[in-house]
């Protein structure tokens, strides 16, 4: 149930902020349907395919491309031609997850890395220090991850 209130939230603001020329007749419900259905081009939903990474694998360093600190479930590697980096995602399917600090994930993502594998629509999710850190991530379906453009970020992701 928190999935889909967390999911309806960011769908009604993206609904909100959306800058359509011709609304059309029902444009909530339409938004739904097109988030179910993964065909919203331009509007900032992007189906993608994950992998995950940890501080410990070959040239994974505890900076990110923008000179941060890199985030335990927080930081994501992208291909900027598709995802600009500063952009906050909300990916639903994380929603709920064990952080390293016991709590749960809200599903809230920073785009401030990037990777020489990471093309097209693709991500990396940072999951922690070492290879065990990916735990709570391996019950996902990582090859159908919906990730929705919330916002931007300034500075460094949050701690």
């Amino acid at each position: 149930m928190r999935r889909r209130l967390a999911a309806l939230a960011v769908l009604t603001a993206i609904a909100a902020a959306s800058n359509a020329q011709a609304a059309p007749s029902d444009p909530v419900g339409d938004l739904i349907t097109s988030v179910i259905s993964g065909a919203l081009p331009g509007t900032g939903v992007f189906n993608v395919k994950a992998t995950l990474y940890h501080a410990g694998a070959k040239g994974v360093g505890l900076l990110d491309s923008l000179g941060c600190r890199v985030v335990p479930m927080r930081t994501l590697a992208v291909d900027t031609s598709i995802i600009p980096k500063r952009t906050v995602l909300f990916i639903k399917e994380t929603v709920g997850l064990k952080m390293p600090d016991g709590t749960e994930h809200d599903g809230y993502w920073y785009a401030s890395d990037v990777g020489g594998a990471i093309k097209g629509q693709h991500i990396d999710l940072y999951t922690g220090r070492n290879a065990a850190s990916m735990k709570p991530m391996k019950a996902l379906n990582l090859s159908t991850i919906t990730a929705v453009k919330v916002g931007k970020f300034d500075g460094c992701p949050p701690q």
